[in-house]
């Protein structure tokens, strides 16, 4: 299902239930004002979701073509793996987190006695990404009117996209939503929950105040959402 959180920004929810249920984000920029009027999604979704990243795009009137860009929080099938739907309509570029990318394409190797690390080093190969180009980003990069926060614990190459006249932070992994408010994910998805922790607190310090917290897991808060990432860095 397809919904507005405000004007130039929707959450398109993917998958049927959790856990295989995930959001993804797409931002409108020529309605957001600004310099930047690019279209771009924000996560993608599993491979097969029910519905497909391509009939919630469909639901707002976009083909996979219109995009622009494509951001991802992390490298994780529920937030990749959709990528292989929009080809080859898409072509674009897609941002990823430098040390997720260096995982992905194998420069670097998880630990293979860590349960997510044997993961990454089997679905690396058995899932491998479309051919597209794929650009890696890191802490304090822009992209258009997206900001890069690197956030590792979730993953090394974790990363939070920022986005000022959005008022709108896509926090990926970083937390999901649980009964109104954030908490942290769940430990066997991450490689390392003190660093997650860190993360998150040295976040909520750093960025801006926003409304709009835009997790991968969860309903987003729509209001003070920096005041939600704010009383959970106070919890850790």
């Amino acid at each position: 299902m397809v919904r507005r959180l405000r004007d130039g920004v929707w959450l398109l929810e993917l998958g049927l239930v959790p856990p295989l249920a995930s959001n993804a984000y797409l931002v409108d920029g020529r309605k957001l004002g600004g310099s930047d009027d690019a279209i771009t999604l924000v996560d993608t979704g599993l491979w097969w979701n029910e519905p497909t990243i391509v009939d919630e795009l469909g639901g707002l009137g976009v083909r996979p073509g219109d995009l622009d860009r494509v951001l991802v929080t992390h490298y994780d099938l529920d937030h990749v793996g959709g990528l292989n739907r929009l080809v080859p309509e898409f072509d674009g570029p897609v941002g990823v987190g430098s040390d997720d990318l260096a995982l992905l394409e194998g420069r670097t190797d998880p630990p293979v006695f860590h349960h997510k690390g044997l993961f990454h080093r089997l679905s690396r190969r058995l899932f491998p990404l479309p051919d597209l180009d794929v650009e890696p980003l890191a802490d304090g990069d822009t992209v258009g009117g997206f900001r890069v926060y690197h956030t590792p614990g979730h993953n090394p190459g974790h990363v939070v996209y920022y986005h000022e006249a959005a008022s709108t932070a896509f926090l990926g992994d970083l937390v999901w939503g649980e009964d109104g408010g954030l908490t942290t994910p769940f430990w066997g998805d991450s490689y390392d929950m003190d660093e997650l922790r860190d993360s998150v607190v040295a976040l909520a310090a750093t960025l801006p105040a926003f409304d709009i917290a835009a997790m991968g897991h969860g309903d987003p808060i729509t209001a003070d959402g920096s005041d939600a990432l704010k009383r959970l860095a106070a919890s850790l």
